[in-house]
């Protein structure tokens, strides 16, 4: 039997409310780490249901005992605060700027720290405020090289009068292992708050309650200069390998055939090369709107500056989309492929401008466009 059909047949355990054998989770977790968390972990965290967060816990149990998370009291003083990097770019866009946004305000003398890679710090790369704490988490390998991270990372982070905020960081397997003290240790448990439905107004209330602060999410990368011709749109067809959210066919030649006959300019990424790449040089090339078109090849946090700067945004859900809301950029996206309403729910993008998300799950690609177009108009 594949690793693949061992995970989905543990998961459809799972659902049923059996236990799945402990040596078998662990075989899994060890030896087909990259299946063991597509299609096991990940669908238990994404489904934001309080019993598939308690069978997550329970699986991570075979390497880590849970701790009893402790409700600590915010210190008046302190002088370094840790965030952690939810490891993706859109999450850290979504969730962890608002956190570092509400964490500057309430400690306006301390030392912020984002603990991330680097592609998630160059986000913030114009920020005085905020420093980078280099943590590339290991998106590869065993869970146990994975734990071991974090037990390494609890030693680099130890010191005094500091506290560390984790936004369900990946880093410590969502709150799994402590990387501080309890009484230091601040967690945003963002998969079983259920007051409000999207991410970005959960993570506000948290930030309110706990730190008694409002924040918005933000992004301060280093400007990229663009032309000043108007009015200009970016799009982003980026998938991150997963090509459930792509629409087939033409439908990304046509999105672009559709901006070209309202904006100057389009600004299109082409991500991090290869097929991607490939895929939307040609759907530009099949727009006829060529002339328009200008292509981004450098940094994430390059395409953010760009993004922030136009007018309009258009994407598949994914960091742009964030980034578009988190610069108050109107913008639509084309949601596809997700495992459930409340999962579409939470990952919608939120922000002060014009959004609109369509639902791509249950619309046929022409009619998709043809709201598209009617939002153009």
């Amino acid at each position: 039997m594949s690793a693949s059909t061992s995970c989905k047949e543990v998961l459809a355990a799972i659902r049923r409310g059996e236990r799945p054998p402990l040596d078998v989770i662990r075989h899994l977790g060890e030896e087909h780490a990259a299946d063991f968390f597509r299609l096991l972990i990940e669908p238990l965290g994404d489904s934001f249901d309080a019993s598939d967060v308690a069978a997550y816990t329970d699986l991570m149990s075979v390497w880590v005992t849970p701790p009893r998370h402790r409700f600590p009291e915010v210190p008046p003083h302190v002088d370094s605060v840790y965030v952690l990097s939810r490891v993706t770019l859109g999450a850290d866009v979504k969730i962890t700027s608002t956190a570092l946004n509400a964490l500057k305000q309430r400690f306006p003398a301390a030392r912020i720290a984002l603990v991330s890679n680097s592609k998630s710090a160059e986000l913030f790369g114009s920020d005085s405020r905020i420093e980078h704490f280099n943590a590339a988490y290991p998106r590869s390998g065993p869970v146990s090289s994975r734990i071991q991270f974090a037990v390494e990372l609890k030693r680099r982070l130890a010191g005094a009068n500091r506290i560390v905020v984790d936004p369900d960081s990946r880093m410590t397997q969502l709150g799994l292992i402590p990387v501080c003290e309890p009484e230091h240790y601040f967690h945003f448990p963002s998969r079983t708050a259920n007051r409000q439905r999207n991410l970005t107004q959960l993570t506000q209330q948290w930030l309110r309650e706990t730190f008694r602060v409002e924040a918005g999410a933000y992004i301060a990368p280093a400007p990229v200069a663009i032309d000043d011709v108007k009015p200009q749109a970016a799009v982003s067809f980026g998938v991150g390998e997963n090509d459930s959210k792509r629409m087939g066919g033409d439908f990304e030649a046509r999105v672009i055939e559709a901006l070209g006959r309202k904006f100057a300019r389009i600004w299109i990424d082409r991500g991090v090369g290869g097929e991607e790449a490939q895929r939307v040089t040609n759907a530009a090339a099949n727009s006829k709107q060529f002339d328009k078109i200008r292509f981004w090849e450098g940094s994430f946090a390059g395409f953010a500056s760009i993004v922030s700067q136009c007018d309009f945004y258009a994407g598949y859900d994914s960091a742009g989309q964030h980034v578009a809301a988190a610069a108050g950029v109107p913008l639509v996206t084309f949601f596809k492929g997700a495992c459930s309403t409340r999962f579409r729910d939470r990952w919608s993008p939120s922000g002060p401008a014009e959004i609109h998300v369509i639902d791509c799950d249950c619309t046929s690609p022409e009619d998709c466009l043809k709201q598209f177009a009617l939002l153009l108009e």
